[in-house]
């Protein structure tokens, strides 16, 4: 690379030199043929070395022949007349000394001519350059390159451009901006012509650009909607460049910036932010923490763990598959350097269990482990209330018994006026936290909605149906859920166990709902397709024990506020440890009367007994739905009319 560039460099001073020449001696012709005096070889070679040495001197000094300019700024250009205007005006100075020109007006009017005149040839040859290279020409040269739209002619988009002309061995190479801003289009930006938005579909099919990358940082989600339904329009793949635009986004990306494709988090109607603090990593250095259950958010608590420096991380869970991915995982990256402890074990199987706990002595405990697929537990209401409230109960039991710091259950939003038997199992949970407020372990929960990608959730269906042809199945237009990524729902759960003091259930704010029927639309155009016409929507029904809308209930009074914005703590009515075993004792009397049987109505009797807020799904979803109506029509009412209006 060392070499190349050098040779470049001599390549460029040779023609500069060229140019040079040619300039001084038509000058020079000039001034024998239209003035007074008759041609001198030694007046001719001195003054042109002189002034050659000087300017040529001044532009090695100023670093003009360090410059790329295929995309050069008008910076570089600007630096390059200045140092042979001033080369020029230190020459004037040694005519003066020598004496060797006619007057001061000579030398002042020879040097002008020579330099202004040299600098109108290479400053052309440069644009000429930067035209051909860093331009439409360039792609048209290079076959091997993918050519691109940059949406945004900003600073960003800018630099994107730069760093794509700089580099041979990028695979994009730009062609155009597009922009909103009426005094850039129409325009050129280091030689590329600035679209509009409104005229871009029709540029594009007369230009070889094949992806459009949106460098617009910090958009809104409906923002990032928009540009992604009109860029997709034009039959061109859309992508987003990601740049840290200050030192948290920089530490969270690693400082990389990235073309990546656009996900459907930069969709949703809430903004994804990193919430990783020093204190919280500090909380769990140098601790024994266990997780129980390796599904999506068991998992990547193991990560954010891991990367704490914890003495010891264990990790428990009945499915093998999951404890060994995340185990494999985790040696790869930390190798030795991380002292973990994978066991298989079954939270229901007590015996198992304790040995588990014995031999660790976990400080942290984080309880992930639970069945969690509401028409699966619908069917299987005893697994749901064997794993999810007695594999609760005796993990909590264990943790106390062994002396844990913390117990943190991961709950969800079901579990608030559950209309399902997993929910009504989850709320259980949360009442044997809550009654362990006397206990030298901190028992705390926290309730949250559902996780981007996670096992057996809604995006992965909804992609395997696109991936094969469709439809795409939702269970009803009119349904909305919480969405959180997988890592920020983490990151504030390890939040929560940091600063939990006794028996809070705190509530994740997971800003505002999505329609799922916009969550599905989104993702078939995010692959290329049209949603209707490509690929069909199709609405099956709700599924047993399905919620219209969950709740969160982080607004009101029964909220406390934390530090964190996105961290809430309810106020709940305190339940004792005997009201709790006594509802314990309610279901495992159901248990054991259907014992043997395929008869699940027993357990779910006893679960709408020992959970009062247990609620009939269809009648939670018709008064919703009549609310959300009412409140529609009232809205569309209140709304100014052209005779209101003023």
């Amino acid at each position: 690379m060392q070499t190349v560039n050098k040779k470049r460099r001599i390549s460029l001073f040779a023609i500069d030199f060229s140019c040079f020449v040619a300039a001084y001696t038509a000058a020079e012709l000039v001034a024998v043929i239209f003035g007074k005096g008759s041609f001198s070889a030694g007046h001719y070679f001195t003054c042109l070395s002189i002034l050659s040495a000087l300017v040529f001197g001044m532009r090695f000094v100023t670093g003009v022949y360090k410059n790329i300019w295929r995309y050069a700024n008008s910076r570089a250009f600007l630096s390059m007349v200045l140092a042979d205007v001033v080369a020029g005006l230190l020459a004037v100075g040694v005519f003066e000394l020598i004496n060797i020109n006619r007057s001061l007006l000579y030398s002042l009017c020879q040097v002008f001519i020579i330099t202004a005149s040299f600098d109108i040839v290479t400053l052309f040859l440069r644009f000429v350059y930067q035209s051909f290279f860093g331009g439409i020409c360039r792609v048209s040269r290079d076959n091997n390159k993918i050519g691109v739209a940059i949406a945004g002619a900003g600073k960003t988009g800018v630099f994107l451009a730069q760093e794509l002309m700089a580099s041979r061995h990028a695979h994009y190479m730009p062609v155009c901006f597009v922009d909103i801003d009426s005094e850039k289009v129409g325009n050129r930006i280091l030689g590329l012509p600035v679209y509009s938005e409104k005229e871009i579909a029709e540029k594009l099919k007369n230009l070889p650009v094949q992806e459009i990358f949106i460098a617009r940082p910090n958009i809104t989600a409906a923002e990032a909607m928009r540009l992604s339904d009109l860029y997709s329009a034009t039959g061109c793949k859309v992508k987003i460049y990601d740049f840290p635009m200050n030192d948290v986004d920089a530490s969270a990306r690693g400082g990389k910036k990235v073309i990546r494709e656009i996900k459907i988090e930069d969709l949703l109607f809430r903004k994804t932010v990193s919430v990783a603090d020093s204190e919280t990593g500090a909380f769990y250095r140098g601790k024994t923490v266990m997780v129980t259950g390796c599904g999506s958010i068991g998992s990547e608590l193991c990560r954010q763990i891991a990367a704490c420096s914890p003495k010891k991380l264990v990790i428990v869970d009945i499915y093998e598959n999951n404890a060994y991915d995340i185990q494999q995982e985790l040696i790869l990256k930390y190798g030795s350097s991380l002292d973990l402890a994978v066991e298989i074990a079954s939270v229901r199987d007590v015996c198992r269990m304790e040995a588990v706990f014995a031999l660790y002595r976990p400080q942290i405990v984080f309880h992930a482990a639970a069945h969690k697929h509401v028409p699966l537990m619908e069917h299987s209401s005893c697994e749901a209330v064997k794993n999810n409230v007695f594999g609760t109960y005796n993990t909590a039991e264990l943790a106390e018994k062994y002396g844990a710091e913390k117990f943190i259950l991961i709950s969800t939003d079901k579990a608030v006026n559950p209309t399902n038997v997993m929910g009504a199992t989850k709320r259980l949970c949360e009442m044997i936290v809550q009654s362990r407020t006397d206990s030298k372990t901190t028992f705390s929960a926290v309730r949250f909605g559902n996780v981007l990608g996670s096992n057996g959730s809604v995006i992965p269906l909804f992609r395997s149906q696109i991936e094969a042809g469709g439809p795409v199945t939702i269970t009803d237009k009119r349904i909305i859920r919480y969405f959180m990524t997988i890592p920020e729902a983490s990151q504030l759960v390890m939040q929560t166990g940091a600063m939990a003091k006794r028996g809070e259930l705190f509530v994740l704010n997971m800003g505002e709902p999505v329609r799922i029927l916009d969550l599905a639309e989104s993702l078939i155009r995010l692959s290329g397709l049209k949603p209707y016409e490509d690929i069909e929507i199709k609405e099956i029904g709700l599924r047993p024990g399905e919620k219209l809308y969950e709740e969160l209930l982080i607004a009101g009074e029964d909220m406390i506020k934390t530090d964190s914005d996105r961290i809430f703590i309810e106020r709940d009515k305190p339940i004792s440890r005997e009201a709790v075993c006594e509802k314990l004792g309610i279901l495992k009397n159901a248990l054991e009367s259907v014992c043997g049987t395929a008869d699940q109505a027993p357990v779910v009797d006893a679960l709408k007994k020992v959970v009062p807020t247990y609620r009939d799904p269809e009648t939670v979803n018709n008064s919703a739905a009549a609310e959300r109506e009412l409140a529609s029509h009232c809205g569309a009412n209140n709304e100014p009319t052209e005779e209101n209006a003023g």
